[in-house]
């Protein structure tokens, strides 16, 4: 394509010395003043010219322009992640430079770092590599541009619906799923349901019922919960919230039903696992990490966590290596069993002066090839439906079939302009309850009061 710019340009020229050869070789050098020579040498400049406008319009630079940067931050762990795909995109795409600026490995500090540097102005970067949690507050501010005139009808079906519609910020799309979705899981000891005789549970009650059974035999503990005033305990909620029939913040119109009867007795759950000791009194200060630890010792029967858990739970080296099970969440009998949807995708700032260059690096990184590579190599969730029938996926990650089946139902947390705000009050009124300084019912009437409050300004 430079060449061929090249080309176009010296025809233009008259006297150039780059001109002869190339319209020679083309067939397209006229000599001689007849007036038909003239012609067609007016129309080959004009046609030249004409070439070179369309080629701009697509965004291409000009013959001998260095390479675009488009830029973004990531945590530092995940920079191993990107390397070799950067590395095979800049090599197809010598025109493009791609910069990954390493971040904290906390993701809230780097959700952090991109809110500072839009505040301040002329944001450095193109794409925003975001949580679905971050899609909400950073549209509302008009840091991402709309997505929605990129994408087709066609394209949307290829992804899982949760992951898909994460992106979205009334109707329209902010974020393009990434190869990392995460999903809420519960893991199971399956040799100590089977030495009883027993099903992975379907309902609360199950759960319960199987939990103090096991314990009776002598397991410390039955149902392993993170319960610390974190994000990741806003997420469980959602799903105990959602088994029980219940809701948080509807989206559209900033109805609250914290303090309904389902979201109640959702709480009144969790705080009697405490109660009865089916859950460590430790729980209240747990975060995924420490639930990990406890499950992978053999110290529980149950555990609610994301599938990062799987490829530790399931080392040579743990204690219950080939002894454990993952499936999807409980609910009440009459309702569906949804699992909190999560994970990771691109976005590009509305400060970007290459949005069609940070559009090819989006189309790449989220292509089948992009995410079976990283798939493959780091296990994380796919978002591409097409991958959890793949047979060398699935042979080397066989827990993707059920992980499949618990993402064609999940819930999103609400996307609100003031999530971060909303999602501080649940966990604040949460941990009283977990700790027993207010009554369920007396936390969820607290923070559904402060949560309208909120959506009200």
């Amino acid at each position: 394509m430079r060449t061929l710019c090249r080309y176009c340009i010296g025809l233009l020229v008259l006297d150039n010395p780059f001109m002869p050869p190339v319209a020679q070789s083309c067939n397209l050098w006229v000599k001689g003043p007849s007036l038909l020579n003239k012609v067609r040498w007016l129309g080959l400049r004009l046609g030249c010219i004409l070439l070179i406008i369309i080629l701009n319009s697509f965004g291409l630079p000009p013959a001998g322009a260095e390479p675009v940067t488009v830029s973004f931050l990531v945590s530092a762990f995940e920079v191993p992640v990107w390397q070799p795909l950067i590395a095979e995109f800049e090599a197809q795409h010598p025109d493009i430079h791609i910069e990954a600026i390493e971040g904290p490995s906390t993701s809230n500090i780097v959700e952090d770092l991109y809110v500072s540097a839009f505040l301040l102005g002329n944001a450095p970067y193109d794409l925003v590599y975001m949580d679905m949690t971050w899609v909400a507050k950073f549209a509302a501010a008009g840091w991402l541009q709309d997505l929605s005139t990129r994408v087709t009808p066609e394209q949307e079906v290829q992804f899982l619906p949760g992951t898909w519609n994460g992106g979205k910020y009334q109707g329209k799309l902010y974020r393009f799923p990434a190869v990392r979705a995460d999903v809420g899981s519960m893991y199971y000891r399956q040799d100590l349901l089977d030495q009883l005789g027993y099903s992975p549970p379907e309902t609360f009650t199950e759960l319960v019922q199987i939990s103090q059974a096991l314990q009776a035999e002598g397991v410390p503990w039955g149902f392993l919960w993170s319960g610390k005033q974190t994000e990741g305990t806003t997420a469980m909620f959602m799903e105990v919230l959602s088994g029980f029939g219940g809701s948080w913040i509807d989206p559209d119109t900033l109805e609250v039903a914290l303090d309904a009867p389902a979201a109640i007795a959702a709480l009144d759950f969790l705080v009697n696992t405490l109660k009865q000791g089916l859950s460590p009194p430790g729980t209240v200060s747990y975060q995924e990490e420490e639930t990990r630890r406890l499950f992978q010792n053999g110290q529980a029967v149950f555990m609610r966590n994301w599938p990062y858990a799987w490829s530790l739970i399931t080392a040579p080296t743990s204690p219950v290596q080939g002894k454990v099970g993952i499936y999807s969440l409980v609910s009440q009998p009459e309702q569906l069993a949804r699992a909190c949807q999560g994970g990771w995708g691109w976005g590009i700032s509305t400060t970007s002066p290459h949005p069609e260059a940070a559009w090819q690096v989006i189309q790449f990184f989220s292509s089948e090839s992009a995410q079976r590579q990283v798939v493959q190599k780091f296990g994380y969730l796919p978002t591409l439906k097409s991958l959890y029938s793949d047979p060398d996926i699935l042979a080397q990650y066989p827990h993707f079939a059920m992980l499949r089946e618990i993402q064609e139902q999940t819930v999103l947390r609400p996307t609100i302009a003031q999530y971060d705000q909303a999602s501080d009050i649940l966990q604040r009124y949460l941990n009283a309850a977990f700790t027993q300084q207010l009554s369920s019912k007396a936390a969820l009437t607290a923070a559904a009061r402060e949560t309208r409050q909120l959506l009200s300004h």
